[in-house]
């Protein structure tokens, strides 16, 4: 088994399916390699109702596309597969991804059981993307962690986050003949009355569905960037091959949040305990010791429980090259939730360090935090 918990064998599969310019869906057919789908569809279960599942992914919706979100090279990238355990498991890839009822029982469990062997094995091509160092591959690994934690295809709109939004009710607030997709926070941002208007009524939402789905979009963990600067220790400048901290100060601000207090300015600051302040060092080696977890992701689709994380790095953008390798976050020194659920906006600080380029000069990165 490799560190990210896949066989080795996959690995290598992965390896080798990996190039600069894959895609999410070239992504996700390369996630079709891993050995561990033989478990899972093992005997009659890899060639059985093949066909069937196939026609349901490649039927052709109202809303446009193919009902399992492929894109036509994504279709081609499945038919030029041999039967077997890999087709299966890419077809079934789809039709979860896809949301795609399959009405068979079997076909039904089968949809769901991929989807975690699937996030395992993505998390394999990520640390080989993060090797390669380019950064368009990693950004799409990432994407398809999250298509694959919401079941959602690459492209689809970030509504269908919420409960009960289909494609078809997706479009109808968004626009038929949109090219672009609303984010969550864009949606919320509508008025009230507007968005309503847009996703209640007849062969949309009931009413109940959308205070539902309003209820869960105002939960949503969705960390604001309120500051983030450079640092080192005891210095006023970075210094050539300094051990320099990247300080990120920002809120959980749910989606549709009112009444959002200002930050202050003090909270923004980040002033390091003077060497021999005992008490201060001990104060926060005691905030270390109480970090915070953030809730469960809302995941309804995902078999499995999953505490979300957030990934800060930073890349060269004139190269497309990463240029600091992801720190992960996992828990936060403030609460996000006070006890009866509703969000603090408290100043969160996230720290990665990282040693400086060994020469002077202006150096331009671009920061990306991935969640």
């Amino acid at each position: 088994m490799s560190k990210e918990k896949v066989l080795i064998e996959s690995a290598n599969n992965l390896f080798r399916e990996y190039n600069d310019e894959i895609t999410q869906g070239g992504i996700i057919t390369a996630l079709s390699t891993g050995v561990e789908f033989q478990q899972t569809l093992k005997g009659e279960k890899s060639e059985s109702s093949l066909g069937k599942l196939e026609s349901r992914v490649f039927a052709e919706t109202e809303t446009s596309g193919l009902a399992g979100g492929l894109s036509p090279k994504d279709r081609l990238a499945l038919e030029d597969l041999e039967g077997g355990v890999r087709r299966k498991a890419l077809a079934l890839l789809w039709s979860y991804l896809g949301r795609v009822e399959l009405d068979d029982t079997s076909l039904n469990k089968s949809k769901v059981e991929v989807a975690p062997i699937a996030h395992a094995l993505n998390n394999s091509f990520t640390a080989i993307a993060l090797a390669f160092g380019t950064t368009a591959p990693i950004l799409a690994s990432y994407s398809t962690a999250q298509n694959l934690m919401q079941a959602v295809p690459p492209g689809a709109s970030p509504l269908l986050q919420l409960p009960y939004f289909t494609k078809k009710i997706a479009q109808s607030v968004e626009g038929v003949d949109s090219r672009t997709h609303l984010t969550l926070q864009q949606y919320m941002a509508l008025p009230e009355a507007y968005r309503k208007k847009l996703t209640v009524g007849k062969g949309l939402l009931t009413e109940s569905q959308y205070q539902t789905a309003m209820n869960v979009a105002r939960q949503l963990p969705n960390f604001q960037v309120e500051k983030a600067f450079f640092k080192v220790t005891g210095e006023k400048f970075v210094t050539p091959s300094s051990l320099v901290s990247l300080v990120v100060k920002g809120r959980f601000i749910p989606p549709g949040s009112q009444n959002v207090p200002a930050v202050e300015a003090s909270d923004l600051d980040d002033v390091d305990a003077a060497e021999d302040d005992l008490d201060a060092i001990r104060a926060e080696k005691a905030a270390e010791d109480k970090l915070e977890l953030p809730p469960l992701a809302h995941a309804p689709y995902f078999p499995r429980d999953y505490s979300p994380r957030w990934h800060v790095f930073l890349t060269d953008s004139k190269q497309g090259k990463m240029a600091v390798p992801p720190f992960t976050f996992t828990t936060f020194d403030k609460p996000i939730y006070d006890q009866s659920g509703k969000p603090t906006f408290n100043v969160q600080t996230l720290k990665a360090q990282f040693q400086a380029p060994p020469q002077a000069g202006q150096y331009t990165f671009v920061m990306h935090l991935v969640w």
